[in-house]
């Protein structure tokens, strides 16, 4: 087969072809090996017409697919005799595959994680996301340290994971006004554009199961204007189609600009109006549902049908369908809003009210004025009937709870629409969960209390643990069977083995080979020296204030500090990796300090052989997939109360990396699971800080903490600004003073704590390594719980009530339609 590609599809001989075309025609090979199976699922959904989920999300961070694929269609021994014989190397063609650019940081994984266990547990669930041509960015680091945006151009070389479904194309309407026709209310004068699909295979672990991840990309239909082209007007002549098609350029627009803002309304509108077009389509014209009485038919969709919005951004799915239903299919608003109500669940990923997305009034209006009427009268009806029956005429409760706020301008807030429309609503980590009902959205709990449930994040064991650490699964199935990749929960077997010293010594020499592979890594990529003894500590996550990346490099700076003064540190690798938004200053700043506080230690002779830091630039889910098995301690440090889940704690943990960190997101749950003597706990909690806020002086506490007080002074000294760049040492300087004015996210209110916390860590992990190979098997035997497969389960029982084990059983040459 791979021969086959080499000669068919490549158009080479072996002799002459490069590795990307080796690497393509492996992909191509594999592709073959899933398609009957992709197939077969696909008929067997269309015949078997169960009730099936549709997972709405502006990011899928799937990484690479070649592994994973390999690795879950059971293929790994075939393709490396196979690749043997030819004399390659499948190593060496992973390397050719570039990740996919469609998300950026937690919210993009779970959402792959779980896709992945949809197909795992064969269970029928259709993704739908869209095609970002160039993805968030590439970041790299200029010479003062800073972030610098690139296009990612993942698909510079095609994709051969992808198929183009040109189809199954969607028109997706803009602008224009609202009338009235016989009674009815038109959108007209519209702009439209093609949404059009691409289909990627999401395959289940050891099974004939294979999903759908559909991508949806912006294409113009105007035709190509010819006469303009003729006349010279080149660049009028495909103007309007470059505006179309640049609709799914980028993740995440800049929206610091209105054009940006304008830009990611229609990109998000575009996922939902495409995405529900297809659904209600393919529930309306199910045998089932044609064959039922017109007036059984909505009852039909709102059975068959549920829908997940992956947070806010998918929120326009709401007042999406409920023009669907009224002006399309010609339902009466109450049956439609029955419907709405009845498909749509909604799932929160944020406590911080700048990221729970408010549209204002005026953009709506230009862009799709037809949804913002839509939106008042489900506020107006929602206000006048349970909101009054509940409260009376209360105009403060009408103001609270309405979906349409006032002040200081006027907006919908996207969070509150899913509230009042979705049949349940979720968090995704116990303290979240109950922070959502006692705080963001306290208000709707005598409305709407029943809606609100925990779904606890996870990450798929198949990618994470299996196919990132191979060395290290060996080692468990070695000791407890094969089976822990679908059955987690059976890690708790290795409990048994805390006292087994021979198991221990080999789970610390998989480590030390891990962290030699990982240092020669680094070596190559960016020739820095790092030393494989050292304690390698990582914190990788998107770089935003409230997960402190500045606090883990405040004590970087104390640990160089210690050792100028002649002071012992144990020995250790700091690394920090991850992107800002383009359009977030102060994150960019964080960057910068990081690379130019790098520079200084890393260049310095008395630290050299002790401290080292690294900055991971362009963090990604290959990155990820490198640095797990060589991690010593992993570090979530947010601030108590503001992380919802976090999901990169759960890859380490189960990776056998203690953490240390704060009592937030599912840290609280992990903790409650290791136990205090294998989690490094530090700082206050979420009662504390509210407690504190109310009478916080940083000011004070820095002038009371004389190693702060010395640390700040040198960020503020000059020591570390970039040569040649003095904005970026004023921006520098001012994120001293803002600590000391403002700490909005409390650094200097845990940073006695963190340090103190850090101290413990370094001492315990150099003086005994036994007892430290005991906190690795005790976090890998209570990862059991963090599994996606577990979180969907949970979603299923509660919420989507989808059927499993849907095994495809179709022949395709008899299939019907």
């Amino acid at each position: 087969m791979f021969n086959r590609h080499i000669h068919l599809s490549m158009g080479k001989v072996l002799p002459i072809a490069s590795k990307t075309d080796f690497f393509l025609a492996l992909a191509m090979t594999v592709r073959d090996s899933l398609m009957e199976s992709w197939l077969k699922t696909s008929v067997t959904y269309a015949e078997v017409d169960p009730r099936r989920g549709y997972y709405l999300s502006m990011e899928y961070l799937m990484g690479r697919t070649l592994h994973n694929a390999i690795g879950n269609l059971g293929l790994n021994k075939e393709i490396q005799e196979a690749l043997h014989q030819l004399g390659l190397r499948m190593e060496a063609l992973r390397e050719c595959e570039r990740d996919a650019g469609l998300g950026n940081g937690g919210l993009g994984r779970l959402a792959a994680c779980l896709m992945d266990s949809c197909a795992t547990m064969q269970m029928p669930v259709t993704g739908y996301g869209l095609r970002y041509e160039y993805g968030i960015f590439q970041q790299e680091i200029n010479e003062h340290g800073a972030q610098v945006e690139l296009p990612d151009d993942w698909l510079a070389k095609g994709n051969p994971w992808e198929i183009h479904r040109p189809d199954f194309l969607q028109q997706v309407q803009f602008y224009g006004r609202v009338e009235v026709h016989g009674g009815r209310r038109v959108w007209v004068d519209t702009q439209t554009l093609d949404a059009v699909p691409y289909d990627v295979p999401v395959p289940g672990y050891h099974n004939a199961t294979i999903n759908t991840v559909r991508l949806w990309a912006a294409q113009s239909n105007c035709k190509f204007q010819f006469d303009q082209f003729q006349a010279g007007n080149y660049i009028e002549a495909v103007l309007k189609r470059n505006q179309a098609e640049s609709l799914c350029r980028c993740l995440y627009p800049n929206d610091a600009l209105m054009r940006g803002k304008e830009l990611r309304l229609k990109q998000e509108y575009l996922l939902v109006s495409a995405s529900l077009q297809v659904t209600l389509f393919l529930a309306t014209k199910a045998p089932h549902a044609s064959a039922s009485a017109s007036s059984g038919h909505s009852l039909y969709v709102a059975s068959q049908v549920v829908i997940q919005l992956n947070d806010t951004h998918p929120a326009l799915a709401v007042p999406e369908l409920m023009r669907l239903l009224l002006d399309t299919e010609d339902m009466p608003w109450d049956q439609a809003w029955a419907i709405t109500q009845k498909c749509c669940a909604y799932t929160n990923h944020t406590l911080l009210p700048e990221a729970l997305e408010r549209w204002s009034v005026e953009l709506l209006h230009h862009v799709l004025p037809r949804h913002l009427e839509i939106i008042y009268e489900i506020n107006q009806r929602f206000l006048d009937g349970p909101v009054r029956k509940k409260f009376g005429a209360d105009d403060h409760k009408r103001r609270e709870l309405s979906i349409v706020e006032e002040q200081p301008e006027r907006v919908v807030n996207m969070a509150k629409l899913c509230v009042v429309a979705c049949f349940a609503v979720n968090g995704v980590a116990a303290i979240h969960s109950r922070l959502l009902k006692s705080d963001t959205f306290a208000a709707y709990m005598p409305l709407f209390e029943s809606k609100f449930t925990n779904k606890t994040n996870g990450v798929t064991p198949r990618r994470w643990l299996l196919h990132a650490n191979p060395d290290l699964s060996d080692l468990i199935s070695k000791h407890i069977g094969t089976e822990w990749p679908t059955h987690l929960d059976q890690l708790e077997k290795l409990n048994e083995f805390v006292e087994d010293e021979a198991l221990l010594r080999e789970l610390l020499a998989i480590k030390r080979r891990a962290k030699k592979s990982f240092a020669a890594f680094i070596r190559g990529k960016w020739g820095i020296d790092i030393h494989h003894g050292h304690l390698f500590d990582f914190q990788v996550k998107r770089i935003h204030e409230y997960k402190r990346q500045l606090l883990n490099l405040l004590h970087v700076i104390h640990l160089y500090l210690t050792i100028k003064d002649g002071g012992f540190v144990a020995k250790r690798v700091v690394f920090i990796g991850g992107k800002a938004a383009p359009g977030y200053a102060r994150a960019k700043t964080i960057i910068q300090l990081i690379n130019n506080v790098a520079r200084v230690i890393n260049a310095d002779p008395d630290t050299n052989d002790v401290l080292k830091l690294v900055f991971l630039r362009n963090y990604d889910v290959t990155l990820t997939e490198k640095l797990l098995p060589a991690a010593d301690l992993c570090q979530q440090i947010s601030t108590a109360g503001k992380e919802a889940s976090g999901t990169s704690n759960m890859k380490f943990q189960l990776n056998g990396v203690p953490i240390v960190g704060t009592i937030d997101g599912a840290n609280v749950e992990i903790l409650d699971r290791v136990g205090e003597d294998a989690f490094f706990r530090f700082g206050h909690t979420v009662e504390e800080l509210q407690e504190l806020r109310h009478s916080y002086n940083p000011a004070q506490l820095v002038e009371e903490q004389p190693t702060l007080r010395r640390v700040l002074r040198l960020i503020e000294s000059g020591t570390f600004h970039p040569p040649g760049d003095e904005a970026g040492g004023q921006a520098f300087e001012d994120l001293a003073r803002d600590l000391r004015e403002r700490d909005e996210y409390f650094l200097v209110a845990d940073f006695e704590s963190y340090c103190a916390t850090q101290a413990r860590v370094a001492q315990l992990h150099g003086a005994d390594p036994l007892k430290w190979a005991r906190l690795m098997l005790r976090n890998i035997a209570c990862g059991g719980f963090f599994s996606s497969d577990r979180t969907i389960r949970d979603y299923n029982k509660d919420i989507w009530h989808l059927p499993t084990n849907i095994v495809p059983r179709v022949r395709l040459e008899q299939a019907t339609f």
